[in-house]
Order: structure tokens, then C-alpha cells, then sequence
């Protein structure tokens, strides 16, 4: 059987490797006979590299937003749980 996947790890394995800003930012391309403007190359690159960079940010901020409402969720889980606790009326 040959490996047909190619974006990363196999499920499972972890994540697979993410394309960052500065990556982006110092790609190099080989050159060709009917190359392109190596100018609008690098301009993409940087279009590409701030999106990269702010959607990372978003993912962070959104990771620690996340995280911060699982706690208080929690929280009150266990306060409600807490308070509603019913009198032992049988063997449950």
C-alpha cells in the first residue's frame, strides 16, 4: 500500500506542521523560463504571512477564551451541584 496522504501526520498522530508568518515570509521559489514577477511574489507573501500571523493570534485568543469558560462552567457545575443536592432518600 502506498501513503496517498500528504497534508501532515496521519489521524491521530498529532497535528500536522503549520505554514507560520516568518515561513511564508522567506520562501523561496526556483526559478523558471516563464517565471513570475519575483516583486508580486514577495508581496503575496507578505498578504499571506499577516494573515497567517493574525488568524494564529485569533487561535490563541479564542484557545484562552475557551479555556476560561470551561473553568467557570466547571465552577458552577460544582456550586450548583453543591446546592441541589438532594437528601439521602435511598441507596442511590
Amino acid at each position: 500500500m502506498t501513503d496517498a496522504y500528504r497534508g501532515g501526520p496521519f489521524h491521530g498522530a498529532g497535528l500536522p506542521a503549520r505554514l507560520t508568518a516568518h515561513g511564508a515570509r522567506i520562501r523561496v521559489f526556483d526559478p523558471c523560463r516563464r517565471g513570475v514577477d519575483p516583486e508580486q511574489v514577495r508581496e503575496f507573501q507578505s498578504l499571506v504571512a499577516d494573515e497567517l500571523s493574525d488568524l494564529h493570534r485569533w487561535i490563541r485568543l479564542l484557545g484562552e477564551e475557551n479555556g476560561r469558560l470551561r473553568r467557570a462552567l466547571r465552577d458552577w457545575q460544582t456550586m450548583h451541584a453543591r446546592e441541589c443536592r438532594p437528601p439521602n432518600q435511598g441507596h442511590w
